[in-house]
């Protein structure tokens, strides 16, 4: 009998560092982040104007 198929039947495992909820977790953190970054960019366009009021107001 060849050895071909208890090598392609052989259960693979690979066990992780950590447990699944941590990678889940703090993927969800690291998006928290991400977002709280972008929210902090809110208004940004509005705080440059000067007192004439937008780019076109001179023209």
């Amino acid at each position: 009998m060849s050895t071909l198929p208890s090598v392609v039947l052989a259960e693979v495992v690979n066990e992780l560092p950590v447990p699944a909820l941590v990678y889940g977790l703090g993927f969800f953190a690291g998006f928290v982040v991400l977002a709280m970054i972008t929210y902090s960019y809110r208004n940004v366009a509005n705080k440059r104007r000067g007192p004439q009021g937008g780019h076109q107001a001179g023209h």
